[in-house]
């Protein structure tokens, strides 16, 4: 039973045995990234649960850090549920668009429909951070633009370790 605590009306936070969770540093992995996690289809919670455990097993990264799950109103098209949402820190020697595609075919394993933009959603995984680099393209933006201004990034980020969480943002000149 996840523990539950409410911010406001609007925004409650529940830590669960995997979030947020701390690993011991995986070796022979070349970068540091951190992910959005998020969904508002189903059973979220059992859901990121299943991911986490899933992210464990598998070959080309590994998760390292997880913060709290922060459940918050949707944004953009606001006629669906609440989202429930978290950061996962992983560390990969996959390039950015590499990483890109494998977290594409994640969502979809987890039953991710593209529908359209802000569309209810069983799972979106987005590249919050990864080290310390720019790319703007039309598929990837890193760091993504609008993480300074989402709750559902800034809570569930600030819940790591100070020190890995400014890891991402620290000296970043946007």
């Amino acid at each position: 039973m996840p523990l539950r605590r409410k911010l406001d009306e609007k925004h409650t936070i529940y830590v669960d045995h995997n979030f947020p969770k701390t690993l011991p540093q995986a070796d022979g992995f070349r970068y540091h990234a951190l992910l959005g996690v998020g969904g508002n289809i189903g059973d979220v919670k059992r859901r990121m649960n299943h991911l986490w455990i899933h992210l464990r097993r598998l070959s080309m990264l590994a998760p390292l850090k997880s913060g709290v799950i922060l459940r918050n109103p949707p944004f953009g098209y606001t006629e669906q549920n609440d989202f429930e949402n978290t950061v996962i820190e992983i560390v990969t020697s996959l390039e950015p668009k590499a990483l890109l595609r494998l977290i594409w075919r994640i969502e979809k394993r987890f039953g991710r429909r593209r529908s359209f933009a802000n569309a209810p959603r069983t799972l979106d995984l987005d590249i919050l951070f990864f080290e310390k680099r720019f790319i703007r393209t039309k598929e990837l933006s890193i760091p993504h633009p609008h993480w300074r201004e989402r709750v559902s990034v800034t809570i569930p980020l600030g819940s790591l370790a100070r020190k890995s969480a400014r890891r991402y943002y620290e000296n970043l000149d946007i």
